[in-house]
């Protein structure tokens, strides 16, 4: 631990679960980074929706990791373990965490770090990890998309679409998405999808297959499970992949199998929170080869919604449940607007 450094710091919890209130201003140990570990001074943290649920009781943190919610910061490496590489210290990175990132300093995985790019500003930084991370696993590793095929993302507006949208273009993929409002489907098409749904108003099913002349999606991208599952599968392609990360509609779904087989589709999902350092590592290693460097250029950049100080992290969770928010939603830790 460096000398320099508090014992204590500053950090957003709560005591039991509830709603975005229930968020209180806690003192605890700067935490000491050991093994590959580094300690990172938090300039921002990311809010996702993972800490939404765990605030509010469904998603404990996995074993060994913080109760402080936050799975994404950017800031300083002050402090890191002896076996982290030494020319860490003092980097600005941004890091994927499994949680800690609401404080005023979070431990990260060195290897979960990246690098963030001269002229990136920080609370940028802080909103692309958790996002960047599911979206490559889940959209190029477990659903296998490819250039020249269709990809279909729900929720075109939140930081997983909006991050979805953009990495799938640049990857060659036609781009479909489903939103709220015709605004939420403007702001979509603004980050590059092909075509934007308003689910409220059009049955994304009967227009993806109209897009697709019939055809169907190559790639499914569900955050909604529940029975958006076989409208889903209706609109999903022969051999195609159908990936669920997350079930805001509901635990259970109902589908046809008959079709399934008939269409040789895959049903698959991931939960990313509790995979393996190692795992995490390996992943990072692939996006920066070969999804970093679009950041680095600013050809990929989150779409970013609010900032918020680390105080009124209950406002920024209030302002997501609303569902109102176009992209990241950001706290700001120490660092500078």
């Amino acid at each position: 631990m460096a000398s320099n450094l508090p014992e204590t710091m500053t950090a957003m919890g709560f005591d039991a679960p509830g709603g975005p209130d229930v968020f209180r201003a806690e003192t605890l140990p700067v935490p000491v980074p050991t093994g590959k570990q580094v300690l990172i001074k938090v300039d921002h943290a990311g809010v996702n929706r993972p800490d939404v649920i765990q605030r509010q009781g469904f998603y404990p943190p996995p074993p060994g990791a913080s109760h402080i919610p936050g799975l994404e910061v950017s800031g300083t490496i002050v402090a890191i373990g002896n076996e982290a590489p030494p020319e860490m210290l003092n980097r600005r990175v941004c890091a994927l965490v499994s949680g800690g990132g609401y404080a005023e300093y979070c431990l990260a995985h060195a290897e979960h770090c990246l690098s963030v790019p001269q002229g990136m500003d920080m609370a940028t930084a802080a909103a692309i990890p958790e996002t960047l991370f599911t979206v490559w696993h889940n959209v190029f590793e477990r659903g296998w998309a490819r250039d020249g095929e269709t990809f279909l993302v729900h929720g075109g507006t939140s930081g997983i679409g909006t991050m979805a949208i953009q990495l799938a273009k640049e990857f060659g993929l036609k781009v479909v998405t489903t939103a709220g409002s015709d605004e939420k489907c403007e702001a979509a098409r603004g980050v590059g999808a092909d075509l934007a749904i308003n689910y409220k108003t059009d049955d994304f099913v009967e227009k993806v297959n109209e897009f697709t002349n019939g055809e169907g999606a190559d790639v499914i991208l569900d955050m909604v499970s529940g029975d958006y599952v076989q409208r889903n599968l209706d609109c999903l392609a022969v051999d195609g992949r159908h990936v669920t990360i997350a079930v805001l509609g509901g635990l259970k779904a109902e589908i046809n199998m008959a079709k399934l087989m008939s269409k040789r589709q895959t049903l698959t999902g991931s939960t990313l929170r509790p995979r393996s350092d190692e795992f995490k590592a390996l992943l990072a290693d692939e996006i920066y080869n070969h999804a970093w460097p679009l950041f680095e250029d600013g050809t990929v950049a989150p779409v970013m919604d609010e900032v918020f100080p680390l105080t009124e992290v209950g406002a920024a969770h209030a302002r997501m449940e609303a569902g109102d928010h176009i992209g990241k939603i950001v706290l700001k830790v120490s660092g500078e607007d």
